[in-house]
């Protein structure tokens, strides 16, 4: 697919694909027409780069997401939600647990008008209903669920967005815990994914590694007062190069609203990191996936710990994960980064005296010598035979 491609000529595309038999009945059927427009969008957001992502969440991601969240049932919300890939794998995740996939109920918005009618292709493809508003609008400016109270949200929003007219919602119900920078919109979406979670609701999104740490223009003020309004539940930091769009390194971020809600352990002033940057698989030179197994390791990870139902005993894994309280996160500047908070992985003890090491090392490699000695002297020797040698 050439790069020189627009949104439009992806629309035209998949539009053609509707109307291709796929072969027998069940080749016909949603899912498989479903994966070969996933197929289309994954490969156009390769070839167009930063273009490209503004529509697709690596598939990746989004089931970590999901799978952490676990979103069995109720109202599934994503403001920001590109080709709808988030509301895909809800249902996907609610069908392999023996679920109903009416058991969600989907709402969405999107602000690009070829983009939102590419997630409503992308839904009805699969035949899943959603509300994803009457037009395309900027969940900013014009939120088409007002009054909506999630029990979870799902997003990927723009990264270090700077163009979002934060200067005309300074006094906008939704800054509770701070006016979000106008040169920045990171904290703007999280205080849009607050205001719109239910008394029990979960949030899951990706953010920009920045939002972990920054300082400026009142960021950290603002995630301090998420922090000690003890909103924070998990931070992963992802491997890089997961995203076709950029190269910014990314994190997860997941928000409770009641850490004492009874379907799982008391919380309380407790925050889980996992640093997941060792993860994941290259499958091409610029590109890396998480694999099932990395997927189902850090989603476990968290279930664990969150004490769901029938899950194992959580026990910190240095270098992986581990657990913080409130007031360490306080000492550390409510600076989040799962690496301060994880330390480092034990390095194996063998119980071999140094003395002994040494020695037999030394050995190792005054035989690995001799050895390459042989083989040039193999190959010098082989040279001459053929006349080739000095």
């Amino acid at each position: 697919m050439e790069g020189n491609w627009g949104a439009g000529h992806l629309g035209e595309l998949i539009d053609l694909i509707a109307k291709i038999g796929l072969g027998d009945k069940d080749n016909r059927s949603k899912d498989i027409l479903g994966r070969v427009y996933e197929y289309f969008l994954s490969q156009f957001a390769s070839a167009e780069g930063k273009k490209g992502g503004q529509f697709y969440t690596p598939r990746c991601v989004v089931r970590v997401l999901v799978e952490m969240l676990a979103p069995y049932k109720g109202r599934v919300y994503d403001p920001c939600c590109g080709s709808g890939g988030m509301f895909v794998q809800s249902e996907k995740f609610v069908e392999a647990h023996g679920g109903r996939i009416g058991d969600i109920s989907i709402f969405g918005q999107e602000s690009n008008h070829t983009t939102w009618r590419l997630a409503k292709m992308n839904l009805a493809i699969r035949g899943i209903d959603a509300n994803l508003g009457n037009e395309n609008a900027d969940s900013f400016h014009k939120d088409l669920h007002k009054d909506l109270k999630a029990d979870f949200v799902l997003a990927n929003p723009p990264f270090n967005d700077s163009d979002w007219r934060g200067d005309l919602l300074r006094e906008d119900v939704r800054w509770r815990y701070g006016k979000p920078p106008v040169g920045n919109a990171n904290f703007a979406w999280v205080q849009h994914f607050i205001h719109h979670l239910a008394p029990n609701g979960f949030a899951g999104f990706v953010l920009a590694n920045g939002s972990m740490s920054s300082n400026s223009s009142g960021e950290g003020e603002i995630r301090r007062k998420i922090i000690e309004a003890d909103l924070v539940d998990c931070i992963v930091a992802l491997p890089g190069q997961l995203f076709y769009s950029t190269q910014i390194p990314v994190c997860l971020w997941f928000l409770a609203r009641n850490k004492r809600d009874p379907r799982f352990r008391d919380r309380r002033g407790e925050t889980l990191f996992i640093d997941a940057r060792k993860l994941g698989i290259l499958i091409d030179r610029v590109h890396r996936d998480l694999p099932d197994d990395d997927v189902r390791r850090i989603a476990g990870t968290y279930h664990t710990w969150r004490g769901d139902r029938d899950a194992e005993s959580y026990v910190d894994m240095p270098g992986f994960c581990g657990t913080a309280r409130a007031d360490q996160i306080a000492e550390h500047g409510y600076v989040v980064t799962p690496g301060r908070y994880v330390g480092s992985e034990d390095a194996a003890d063998d119980d071999e005296p140094f003395d002994e090491k040494m020695k037999r090392l030394s050995v190792a490699l005054r035989n690995q010598r001799q050895a390459a000695h042989k083989i040039d002297a193999d190959i010098s020797a082989s040279l001459q035979r053929l006349g080739y040698g000095e």
